[in-house]
């Protein structure tokens, strides 16, 4: 044999081996100390190993409402660096795409010079809609909402990614659908409720101010007027919902810039809330969760119970610290999606940017699960938006089983009848072909482990593709062949013309197929870009093994047989 196919032999050999020990993992079960080289295996889909199927959409008219009583907030702060004395006012709803706030100044001889501030400060951001006296209106504008919508989505599957990979899931699939909806699939997810707590939780961390000076029994009487007219918290329905309808009809009773927050004390064994304290507190947040750096589990030494420890970036730490020093003696709540998880008194001015989030009752177990389950979506980012939950499908790991075997049946028989035909139809020369089948497969199945793609229904469907483009490159080849010999030419002759006029052939056929993967595989989402993947491995790996490793191996049988024979 000529040197050349020995080097050709000994990269087909490596190619082999490699490939047999990465997908070795995955149908056969190592232990952890066994010390074998490769860990990863095929990653199963969601049709395949079952799983969380979701769509969330957004609420933007809320977000729009939110975002627009945030500027209002920070309007005050810069009117107040430049002098000019004002206040947060009304919020105004009756257009629900397009909220506005108003600012109340002091002085009627300062508005000149707060419009014109608040136009260098945020420039197309705001623009003026109203003006009566003292009384300034500002809404979003057009380009800011839009902005903020995609902001929002992409923003959004930011952080749910973040969130899920924390988790320990495996290949999700997070992608946009229109302008207002997210899907979301978690293959082998089997706590389904923990999922959904930990996607769906908005972890909007805010630090208000809790005005002292209502009286309890102002509260009392203002949660028995709301109950009065239907406004009472049902159960099933967001706690966010309820909170929101019974500020808007509590508005005028309220001190202006204050809204009602509440500390929930939940049964741990019923989930049934056992009490609920009402607290007026500050509108806007002085410090939110854009300040925070870090979030982890901490256990409390003297009453051995698990905390969050929060870290500031230096900017909030600096807030944090004026916020205290400003305030000593007053309670300052530290409030979660909307819930009061403690409200302390500042004792003193505290430094070094750190704060910390006591959690409910409950035992250690359930209170260490909860505290990191916090850290979890605390560190991996606040949602932007609050996300509702339009669908859910679970997706049973029986149907995934269900699946597998029927694929495995489905591919054992298909390929007993390509092997069965390629033997009897092309006798020495079909047991080539079928060589170079095994080779593909083994080939296409380690690209996916090395890769880590997600293997599904689809997938198989694209591996099951590409072994009959295979085949059909060798029968092109070994058609070419027969022609040939039928022309008379001597047997290494005719391999050798009929595997170099095949060879455009199959380029040109393959070339065109792998053109309409990498459309799948550009512009498809889920399952779709999983048989893109699966084609365009099996594409490259039929063209080396189709030509180069079947010519390499007919090479070999001409010498055994001195081309005397060819058996086709």
């Amino acid at each position: 044999m000529k040197r050349s196919w020995w080097t050709r032999f000994t990269f087909l050999l490596i190619v082999t081996v490699v490939s047999v020990m990465m997908i070795m993992p995955t149908f056969v079960k190592f232990a952890e100390d066994s010390g074998y080289p490769v860990k990863s295996k095929i990653n199963l889909g969601l049709d395949l190993q079952g799983g969380l199927y979701m769509i969330l959409g957004i609420d933007f008219k809320k977000v729009y409402k939110d975002e627009v009583a945030n500027y209002a907030r920070k309007i005050e702060f810069v009117l107040k660096d430049q002098g000019i004395t004002a206040k947060m006012g009304d919020s105004n709803i009756e257009d629900p795409d397009d909220p506005s706030h108003s600012i109340v100044l002091a002085d009627d001889t300062t508005i000149d010079k707060a419009k014109e501030t608040i136009r260098e400060y945020f420039p197309s951001i705001l623009r003026l809609t109203n003006e009566n006296g003292p009384v300034l209106t500002y809404a979003l504008t057009k380009v800011e909402r839009s902005k903020i919508e995609e902001q929002s989505v992409s923003k959004s599957i930011e952080v749910i990614r973040n969130r899920i990979d924390e988790f320990g899931v495996t290949e999700p699939e997070i992608v946009s659908q229109g302008t207002d909806r997210i899907v979301v699939q978690l293959p082998g997810v089997r706590d389904i409720d923990r999922a959904k707590e930990l996607i769906g939780k908005t972890a909007k961390l805010e630090f208000k101010l809790v005005n002292n000076e209502v009286p309890f029994s102002n509260l009392s009487a203002w949660l028995e007027k709301a109950k009065a007219e239907g406004i009472v918290f049902k159960k099933g329905e967001r706690f966010s919902t309820y909170l929101e309808n019974l500020n808007t009809f509590l508005k005028k009773d309220l001190p202006d810039g204050s809204i009602l927050a509440f500390e929930r004390k939940i049964n741990p064994q019923t989930n049934e809330v056992i009490s609920e304290v009402p607290y007026v507190v500050d509108a806007a947040a002085r410090i939110n969760g854009d300040n925070l750096q870090d979030a982890r589990v901490l256990i409390d030494q003297q009453k051995n119970e698990p905390y969050v420890s929060l870290e500031f970036k230096p900017q909030g730490a600096k807030l944090f610290e004026d916020l205290t020093g400003e305030n000593v003696g007053r309670n300052l709540a530290i409030i979660l999606d909307g819930n009061v998880y403690s409200a302390p008194t500042i004792q003193t001015r505290i430094g070094g940017g750190r704060a910390q989030i006591t959690l409910g009752q409950g035992g250690f177990n359930k209170i260490m699960q909860e505290a990191r389950d916090l850290a979890l979506v605390l560190r991996a980012g606040a949602l932007p938006v609050q996300l509702d939950f339009l669908e859910q499908r679970t997706v049973g790991a029986s149907l995934g089983a269900d699946s597998i075997k029927r694929a495995e049946i489905a591919g054992i028989i298909g390929s007993a009848i390509v092997f069965l035909f390629m033997f009897i139809y092309y006798r020495i020369s079909g047991g080539i072909a079928v060589l170079t089948l095994i080779v593909n497969v083994l080939i296409i199945l380690a690209c996916l482990v090395g890769l880590e793609a997600t293997l599904t229904l689809p997938g198989i469907a694209g591996i099951a593709l590409t072994v009959g483009m295979a085949v059909d490159g060798n029968i092109i080849i070994y058609e070419r062949i027969r022609e040939e010999m039928k022309k008379g030419v001597g047997f290494y002759k005719s391999v050798e013309n009929g595997f170099s006029t095949a060879f455009w052939t199959i380029i040109d056929a393959n070339i065109t197929t792998a053109l309409a993967g990498l459309c799948l595989l550009n512009f498809g989402t889920g399952p779709i870009r999983g048989f893109a993947v699966t084609l365009l491995i099996g594409i490259a790996a039929t063209v080396y093994t189709s030509y180069f490793v079947g010519k390499m191996l007919f090479e070999l049988y001409m010498n055994k047989t001195e081309g005397q024979d060819l058996s086709i």
